[in-house]
């Protein structure tokens, strides 16, 4: 039973349910004491709302009813739809509940208030809460949240800092729903990846090593064959799910926006840059919508660990940044959709309309480009067709469980090449540092180097490429050679991770936009200056800093030619765009800069 389901129970905060006896009533001020198993606060993950904190929930129009023991107050699947704080009474969070593997994971009491970024976002609970006695509580519509964090901000830092670090406990603790498949399947590896990317905590059960797998699927109808399915709730079931599909399962919102509802700017690609131009236009008064073809972050979001980003000196991962960037950007109400792959930018009517993939649209009076970049393949034979089971491009917690306590290649020489390399050392007892080059630091930034020279786990191997991939089913070794002497030998490994340079995400811009020989795009004045015989409009003889060759649509970040591919530099540009689109929109009547 969600928390509106006993409507006769609801009143005003103030107010006395119909169930309570005279007399017995708690002031909405006063609470009773936690239960004595109660989850401690964990890096505040849980704290307790002040008196003052909740007598302002119920002066902003938060509800106060009754609950009863066994209730559901949270229920795994479904939307969340209000903000619940605990008065009086204890509530347990259970995980599975109805399956064999049911776990009780949590137990809240008086003070504590229920929900994590799903609440925020709209999106389904990963998790259910149910009444371990009876109580009350305080109910507060998601919508009333919102305004509130942004208008409270004392209370809206606690909720959003709680928001953040349940989110980072939950993805791994195994809540949310189950992915049942093969590890060699790439299908179950994109479903995993997509997950992983868009930070949504989930189980997965691998068929050829948990042996509860066959058992699991004979309950639910279905053969190994049918895989991978995703189950969740107990009742929702799919097979072999689209990112699409499996994002409306969780509540993210459908592709686009209508294309008679023009916005002030549309952002195509939600990496660093992307939103960076989203959380500063927004701020601005701009109406903002940002999508993506995968999920918010970009590369960055698969970075272990940045350190030399301004603001957090013990670093951050790339993950717990965007988290962050992305409750920012809904802050100020910026309207993000993923997945939504962009195919085709036109101009119709004096605004922008870019075409998605599954045939919807949305426009913008003008665009930020932020599509930023992807790893190059590795070519060497064998390597292709061990992709997605143990050749990786991307080093997050999800490919460390596949790898087991197993020696790892990296190649590359860059800083994700680094960061990859001490974050894989973490876990693996050997990890070998394939450099084509010879000198370790021509492209990594120092404090990365060091820490690369020191670790008594990393091998650093320069001069080295690899020749070929082998193993039928996962990768087993590698044949390597020196391309200085020409030597080869075989070196065993588990898993080898690429980051061996980028290409742009630009492929649907080739007959839209100037781009240079590598696919980037082209801005500023070398927009202007281009041979290129994509056709171009502009207002002016050159076009702004950041701005193409079309008026009014700007490219930010890795995809823009000559960028330097760093994300402090991403999210620059990125505000940078807003303040040159700011420009724009005076230049043509819009309103002041």
């Amino acid at each position: 039973m969600s928390a509106d389901d006993v409507r006769g129970n609801e009143m005003p905060a103030g107010g006395m349910s119909a169930g309570q006896v005279p007399g017995k009533e708690v002031p909405v001020g006063e609470m009773s004491a936690p239960p004595p198993d109660e989850t401690p606060d964990l890096n505040g993950a849980y704290p307790r709302l002040s008196p003052g904190q909740i007598d302002m929930l119920a002066r902003s129009g938060a509800r106060r009813r009754t609950f009863e023991e066994g209730e559901r107050l949270f229920v795994e699947g479904e939307t969340c739809e209000r903000f619940l704080v605990i008065l009086r009474g204890s509530v347990v969070v259970v995980k599975g509940p109805g399956s064999p593997d049911e776990q009780e994971i949590r137990v809240h009491g008086p003070g504590r208030f229920l929900g994590e970024l799903g609440l925020l976002e709209g999106r389904a609970a990963f998790y259910t809460v149910i009444a371990r006695e009876p109580g009350d509580m305080l109910t507060l519509t998601v919508d009333r949240l919102r305004e509130l964090v942004v208008r409270e901000t004392d209370f809206g830092d606690l909720v959003l800092q709680a928001c953040l670090v349940r989110r980072e406990l939950h993805v791994g603790e195994g809540v949310g729903f189950q992915i049942i498949g093969s590890g060699y399947s790439g299908d179950s590896r994109r479903l995993r990846e997509f997950a992983a990317r868009n930070q949504l905590p989930y189980r997965w059960t691998d068929l050829e090593r948990d042996h509860g797998a066959d058992a699991l699927l004979s309950r639910f109808g279905l053969t190994p064959e049918k895989t991978p399915v995703v189950l969740w709730g107990g009742r929702h079931i799919l097979r072999n799910p689209g990112n699409a599909e499996l994002a409306a399962l969780i509540g993210v919102p459908a592709t686009g926006v209508p294309p008679d509802h023009v916005r002030d700017l549309l952002v195509v690609g939600a990496g660093p840059a992307g939103l960076a131009a989203a959380v500063y236009g927004a701020s601005e008064g701009l109406t903002t919508a940002m999508v993506d073809s995968v999920a918010t972050g970009g590369q960055a979001a698969t970075s272990a660990r940045i350190e030399n980003y301004l603001g957090f000196p013990t670093g951050i991962s790339g993950g717990g940044l965007v988290e962050r960037a992305v409750v920012q950007a809904r802050k100020f109400g910026v309207a993000i959709t993923v997945p939504a792959k962009a195919i085709a930018l036109r101009e119709s009517d004096g605004h922008y309309v870019v075409t998605f993939a599954d045939g919807t649209e949305a426009a913008g009076h003008h665009i930020v480009v932020a599509t930023g970049a992807h790893y190059r393949r590795l070519t060497a034979p064998g390597v292709e067709r061990l992709e997605g089971g143990s050749v990786h491009y991307t080093a997050t917690l999800e490919e460390v469980r596949q790898c087991g306590d197993n020696p790892v290649a990296v190649v590359g020489a860059g800083n994700s090449a680094g960061e990859a390399a001490l974050f894989l050392a973490r876990f693996t007892p050997n990890v070998q540092l394939l450099l084509r080059g010879g000198e370790l630091g021509a492209s990594m930034s120092r404090y990365l180097v060091d820490q690369i020279e020191r670790h008594p786990r990393v091998e650093v191997r320069p001069h080295t490429e690899v020749r070929e991939a082998h193993g039928r089913n996962s990768l087993e070794a590698l044949t390597v050679e020196n391309n200085r002497t020409g030597e080869r030998s075989r070196t065993r490994v588990r898993a080898l991770f690429v980051f061996i340079g980028v290409s742009p995400h630009t492929g649907w811009l080739r007959d839209t936009l100037p781009l240079d020989e590598r696919g980037f795009v082209l801005c500023g004045p070398d927009a202007f200056a281009s041979t290129s015989p994509v056709p171009r409009r502009s207002l002016t003889p050159a076009p702004l800093m950041l701005e193409t060759a079309l008026t009014g649509v700007f490219a930010a970040g890795d995809v823009r030619g000559g960028s330097v591919k760093r994300v402090a530099s991403a999210v620059g540009e990125g505000a940078m765009a807003v303040r040159l689109i700011q420009e724009r929109r005076a230049r043509e009547g819009f309103g002041p800069p």
